[in-house]
Order: structure tokens, then sequence, then C-alpha cells
């Protein structure tokens, strides 16, 4: 949920810029769950740079690609599309600020095992099913109330937001940043490619270098203000970036 508000394998955290970050709960009051994949938080300091693979050129075949990387990185290749598309098309548009999929990769793994957490699946069209929506956030559970801000539109509560799709966006921020990365005429957090390319905007949002050491970590406190939480985002992108 970006407002962002992101319910991550189970902890509830907040994506937020500006006026609207909130902080809901720091993954520094519990360990996040493994899932099997052994990733845990690095032992890495503030400012300490990602490795980054050489940017993805503009006319790179998606499919292909992301059916070879895949099998290095033990992602699934829906989800790399998608991330590679969104590096591509935000490359395009902010040049400066050199995202890698490698990032986006990282954050969709901490905040949905990319979109496959708790039995969801990512379909040939993008779309995971069933969506991922997390808990409400009614104060409870080391949560901060954030009331309702679309009607449950997206996220199908009236009443109080929840985090939504596998990239988690609060409504409020989805509005703000949501983007239609399929072409489909729909933004749509659910729809990985979208939620992926929403992500991309969030975290370059501000002229920020996400090549940098100091602008990826400002980028991704930002998504969740936990160090943390950073850390093991770090975890998940430097495994990545250096699969064989």
């Amino acid at each position: 949920m970006l407002l962002l508000v992101i319910v991550a394998l189970g902890t509830v955290v907040v994506l937020g810029f500006g006026a609207l970050a909130l902080l809901v709960r720091s993954i520094d009051s519990g360990p996040p769950a493994q899932h099997g994949d052994g990733l845990t938080r690095a032992d890495v300091e503030r400012n300490t740079p990602v490795v980054q693979p050489e940017a993805l050129p503009a006319g790179l075949d998606v499919v292909a690609w992301a059916a070879t990387t895949a099998q290095r990185t033990g992602v699934g290749a829906r989800a790399l599309q998608a991330y590679a598309a969104a590096e591509i098309a935000q490359r395009a548009r902010t040049p400066n600020c050199r995202l890698s999929w490698v990032t986006l990769a990282g954050v969709g793994r901490v905040e949905s095992l990319h979109g496959r957490i708790d039995g969801s699946r990512v379909d040939a069209d993008g779309g995971v099913r069933p969506s991922v929506v997390g808990v409400p956030l009614d104060g409870t559970s080391g949560t901060r109330p954030v009331p309702d801000t679309d009607g449950g539109a997206l996220d199908g509560d009236a009443s109080l937001d929840r985090a939504v799709g596998p990239m988690q966006f609060l409504p409020a921020t989805w509005a703000r940043y949501g983007a239609d990365g399929n072409g489909d005429g729909v933004r749509d957090p659910n729809q990985f490619d979208d939620a992926a390319r929403g992500a991309a905007a969030y975290l370059c949002a501000g002229g920020r270098d996400m090549g940098s050491g100091k602008g990826w970590w400002d980028g991704v406190l930002t998504y969740n203000r936990s160090t943390a939480y950073a850390q093991l985002v770090w975890a998940a992108a430097d495994r990545y970036s250096k699969a064989p």
C-alpha cells in the first residue's frame, strides 16, 4: 500500500513520500518469514551500494530475457518481465535515476514473494490471483489506523485502508503513482506490469539516483522507514545481481 502501506510477508509496513510518509510498523519488531529461500537481512551499513547490473537495453525482448533470468534467480518469469519493462520505461523517463530491475525485484520479494505469497499466483497476463490484500489498518497488531480513502474500490474495505497488489500499494498512494504498465488503459495495482511501473515511479520520485548508495537507501527507506527492511531488500537485490 503506497501512502504506501505494505503488508510484507505478514508484516505491515508503509510506503510514503513527503507529507504522505506514514510509519505503520517497522520490521525491526520481528524477523520476516523466510519462505524457504534462505534470504536474511544483509549486515551492511546505510548507503552501502548494491551491485548494479548493466542497464537493460530499450529494445530488449523481455520475455526471452525473463525466461533465462528466471532459471538463474529463481524469480518467476512473469514477474521478471514486469520488473524489466518497468526498468526500461523508467530509465527512458528519468535516466538519471538509474533504477535497476534488481531493486524492483528486491522490493517484490519482500512485499509479496513476487506475487506468490499465501497461495497467490501470477497469470500469463500479469494478473495476480487471488489478489494480495493486506490486513485492515485498524490500529491493532502494531499498525496505525488508516481510514478508508477509496470507498473500498481497490482493497474491498470501505472502512479502513489495506495494502494491495504484489508491490503493496495503499489506495491513496496508488492514486498518485499508479501506472498503466501493460497498456490496457487501466491502472490496476493487482496487475504486475502496472504495479512494477508504479513502484519504479515512486522510487525515482524527486530526482533520486537509485544507482548510488545514498540514493538507493533513501529510496527504499521512503518505501518503508526501517533499516531492517532496507537490509532485507538489499540482500535480495544483491542476490539477484550476482546470480550466476
